[in-house]
């Protein structure tokens, strides 16, 4: 049997008939005619050869090859109407849905503690997996919907993405409590201070650059999160987003210095891509990151 030559509705009346066994109260069920239901009886029957129904006095009942189909067209409805459901409508509190989310390694460490514990409140049984990658794979990856949202401050995906902004940040330089810059002015404020340059983030290496301080780099590494631990040993001093700062600042001795000269602004947004955004799961979840991220600047 071709599949192209099958109808919904015929699968669907099969259904009616084969729970009601009688074709009169399966076409008050479908809320069809009982021509209609017995027309479609008769398209059903030429399909797969047999008469899958036969009369009895209170109706009709199923033949083996009935019996036989009846659990898997039964199955294949209910797939498809959950299916149906999910686009929808989206339930978190029932969802075992997996949200795939790119963010940085600083990022999971400040904000995934908040979303999932908003996740245990609202939706227990969704799940959450993250993935730290560069410009080039991870905009391949949006496109493709391996990931599905990203997280931070992401030039490369201002262009081919849908976008909502999270909140504004600048950069300001990090460093042990202790250590006082050299009371220069401009740019000789910190020439007495060696640094720390963070390689996944290149708007600091351009201030850094910027500044004067480039020669100045004696620590290359590739996250913010082990810049603390490296403040706490040695006499270094780093360029960051104040929010990194406010994060490191309770939990080690590390302050923050104006900048000298200049300036520097950094946006952290929020991108998906466009296909997903009539998407109820996903609408939720971005509703959810929004959400949480403009608690925090409250």
């Amino acid at each position: 049997m071709n599949i192209q030559s099958v109808d919904l509705n015929l699968l669907k009346i099969f259904e009616a008939v084969y729970l009601e066994r009688n074709v009169s109260r399966a076409a008050v069920r479908l809320e069809l005619t009982q021509p209609s239901v017995s027309h479609g009886l008769t398209r059903l029957r030429l399909l797969f050869g047999d008469p899958l129904f036969v009369r009895t006095r209170s109706g009709v009942e199923p033949t083996v090859v009935a019996d036989r189909i009846a659990g898997p067209v039964q199955q294949a409805l209910r797939v498809l109407q959950t299916t149906l459901d999910e686009h929808a409508h989206f339930e978190p509190a029932s969802s075992g849905r997996t949200f795939r989310l790119h963010m940085s390694d600083f990022g999971e460490v400040i904000f995934l503690p908040k979303l999932m514990r908003a996740l245990l409140e609202r939706a227990p049984g969704v799940r959450i997996e993250t993935r730290q990658l560069g410009g080039v794979e991870l905009a391949a990856a949006l496109d493709s919907g391996q990931i599905d949202l990203a997280i931070g401050y992401l030039p490369v995906l201002d262009q081919g993405f849908e976008c909502r902004h999270l909140l504004a940040d600048e950069y300001a330089v990090i460093a042990p409590r202790h250590l006082i810059p050299s009371g220069g002015k401009g740019d000789n404020a910190f020439n007495g201070l060696d640094f720390i340059a963070v390689t996944s983030h290149p708007q600091t290496l351009a201030i850094l650059r910027e500044c004067g301080l480039l020669d100045r780099v004696k620590l290359w590494v590739p996250h913010f999160m082990v810049v603390p631990a490296i403040l706490a040993e040695r006499n270094f001093a780093a360029v960051a987003p104040r929010e990194v700062v406010h994060a490191f600042s309770p939990r080690s001795r590390v302050r923050s210095f104006p900048l000298p000269a200049l300036q520097r602004g950094m946006d952290v947004n929020l991108y998906w891509n466009r296909r997903y955004t009539g998407d109820p799961g996903h609408a939720w979840m971005r509703e959810l990151v929004a959400d949480l991220f403009d608690r925090e600047r409250k």
